[in-house]
């Protein structure tokens, strides 16, 4: 029996356990890691809205406006907006052979807006203007994205 006791004890001092200490260390530790992972995904994620919002107004609603303006013989005027991709006017509907949008739905921004058109265009003098107000939901900012 005693030699028992005598192998416990030292199988003892080999069992080494963390402080609290030492645990409340890694957690803090831990916490800092996953807040500053949380704050660059929210700002990797408002990057990429811009980029989204950048590539449509540039490029996706370049092939249905032309394609409105090859059956029309011109892009919408200001007055019809892009509403006109969808639904015919009165007086162009028997050339009309839309709806120029898939769903045949008006799309809206990252943000929840409704993208902003004119024709003829400020900032393109030969042909229109799409854009974005941008996050801060307010035109003519610096923020605003456009396919100019």
């Amino acid at each position: 029996m005693k030699s028992a006791a005598r192998i416990s004890r030292p199988a003892r001092r080999m069992v080494r356990a963390f402080t609290l200490l030492e645990i409340l260390v890694v957690l803090a530790i831990i916490g800092l890691l996953v807040s500053l992972a949380v704050t660059n995904v929210g700002n990797l994620f408002s990057g990429s809205q811009k980029d989204i919002t950048r590539l449509f107004v540039t490029q996706s609603m370049q092939a249905p406006l032309n394609a409105y303006k090859i059956h029309l013989g011109d892009y919408p005027t200001t007055a019809e907006g892009l509403q006109a991709l969808v639904t015919p006017s009165a007086n162009k509907a028997d050339r009309w052979r839309g709806p120029y949008l898939q769903d045949s739905k008006l799309p809206v921004d990252p943000w929840g807006e409704s993208y902003q058109y004119r024709y003829p265009g400020v900032k393109n003098k030969n042909g229109y203007d799409l854009w974005s107000k941008g996050p801060d939901k307010t035109d003519g900012t610096q923020d605003d994205i456009g396919n100019w």
